[in-house]
């Protein structure tokens, strides 16, 4: 297992240094001037320079791409240009908020993802088939900022059960029930495209493992459904399964950029969302290339546990 990660580290470290150089490129590509923003409309063309020569942005591109760099190995971005402060504090403050968000979100697909597709498979019938079908396709097709204001309007208008909005307001660990009451609306808004696909890949995936001769065989042999399912064709179907999990880990981080908005829930979704507003570059491109190290890291870890559960992959590795 050591000799299959350390074969996979160096392409991801490619991914993450290629991403940097795409990032740094792009953004100053974007229109607006962060100069011309902090010095104001009246800033006499000396102050601009100044202003300029201070931030670092005098220095040619090469020379900033590669002090940024730097700065990114040493773990320091540096201070933020207009959002204010200091960009460690405010990623990682950020950052505990969507990692709540997204855990809770995943924990939630996977449970849904379970629960409907052995569900499914165990009660073959028909017209469990179709409900089912027909849920995985409104929860696909339904967009975060359609599904996020209807919660909204059941569970905290109509039903007014649930808070519309915002974190807990003395933090996630002094009162868990709290907590998971803010937690709960804005996980499952963020939980059900991902539980709908997984479902679907992974209901295909146990009908897919019933018609192997393996259960034609034990059927013949008199074991159940049941214990078919949940001790043959389940462990048989993961290794799959757990790869189409990691890219929707992606797909969570991504969407929670606009569940944060509906929800004010204040993550780095939020963050990015004032840091491009602002044209502040040192926020933006640290939040990029944090978003690219996470999805990169989360590849990997999926390929680990898919290796752990299928060993023909770290056995071919070698």
């Amino acid at each position: 297992m050591t000799r299959y990660v350390l074969r996979r580290l160096p392409s991801a470290v490619l991914v993450v240094l290629a991403a940097s150089v795409v990032i740094f490129s792009v953004i100053r590509l974007v229109p607006g001037d962060p100069v011309a923003t902090l010095a104001g409309p009246d800033a006499t063309p000396e102050a601009r320079d100044a202003i300029r020569a201070e931030l670092g942005l005098d220095e040619p591109v090469v020379v900033q791409y590669l002090q940024w760099l730097a700065a990114m190995v040493r773990l320091d971005p540096g201070q933020s240009y207009l959002v204010g402060g200091d960009i460690s504090r405010l990623v990682r403050e950020g950052l505990v908020n969507t990692l709540v968000l997204a855990g809770g979100a995943l924990l939630l697909a996977v449970v849904l993802t379970l629960v409907a597709a052995v569900g499914g498979v165990l009660a073959h019938r028909r017209g469990v088939d179709t409900l089912l079908n027909g849920v995985n396709t409104a929860a696909v097709a339904l967009p975060t900022f359609v599904t996020g204001p209807l919660l909204v309007l059941l569970f905290a208008v109509l039903l007014p059960v649930l808070p519309a909005g915002g974190t807990p307001p003395e933090g996630f660990w002094a009162r868990p029930d709290i907590s998971v009451q803010f937690l709960l609306m804005p996980a499952l808004c963020l939980a059900l495209p991902a539980a709908a696909a997984l479902t679907r890949f992974l209901s295909e995936a146990l009908r897919t493992e019933l018609e192997q001769p393996y259960a034609t065989t034990a059927r013949a042999l008199g074991v159940g459904r049941r214990r078919l399912v949940l001790t043959q064709a389940l462990p048989n179907a993961l290794p799959a399964a757990v790869t189409v999990l990691g890219v929707q880990v992606g797909t969570l981080l991504g969407g929670a950029v606009l569940v944060e908005a509906i929800f004010a829930w204040p993550g780095l979704g939020m963050l990015a969302e004032q840091a491009i507003s602002s044209r502040d570059y040192p926020l933006v491109q640290t939040l990029l290339l944090l978003s690219v190290a996470v999805f990169v890291a989360t590849q990997l870890l999926t390929d680990v546990v898919q290796a752990l559960l299928d060993p023909r992959i770290r056995l071919g590795a070698s």
